[in-house]
């Protein structure tokens, strides 16, 4: 499971996801809900970016859920979880995450990959900055994607 709020899904994501796809036959990727996060898009246009970004990939499958990943996961027989990470700071968010999750379900793997480095710079929150202002997001996200103007 490629779990995140993907608000929205860049190329970055993308990226993670296809490298992903070299290690696993199938990925499910799930837009979970963040109670800390105020969500830009709603859960619907994630899936629907979402969709659009994995046109054509072979072995995906892209599903809402809200509860906790781990629960999730078991729910779909899912045993590990594929994370992104751009940087250092991602990487020890990320670490403590998967500490706890092994932790709550020790048969649940956690295997972080790092972003290559074109998409590194980009995130979801510089994409929503760039689309509040008017911006071309293009450069940001997967070519089949294309986010409504504000």
């Amino acid at each position: 499971m490629f779990p995140g709020s993907f608000d929205p899904f860049t190329a970055g994501h993308l990226n993670i996801l296809k490298r992903a796809l070299t290690m696993f036959d199938e990925v499910v990727v799930a837009v979970g809900v963040n109670i800390d996060k105020r969500g830009f898009f709603p859960n619907d246009k994630k899936l629907d970016i979402i969709r659009q970004a994995t046109q054509g990939l072979e072995g995906v499958t892209v599903i809402g859920y809200d509860n906790l990943t781990i629960d999730a996961c078991r729910e779909r027989g899912i045993r590990h979880i594929v994370r992104g990470v751009r940087n250092m700071i991602d990487f020890e968010t990320e670490r403590s995450i998967a500490d706890a999750n092994r932790r709550l379900a020790p048969e649940i793997e956690t295997v972080i990959i790092p972003t290559a480095q074109e998409y590194a710079h980009i995130s979801s929150t510089a994409v929503r900055d760039i689309l509040k202002h008017g911006g071309d997001t293009s450069l940001f996200l997967p070519e089949n994607v294309v986010l409504p103007q504000i």
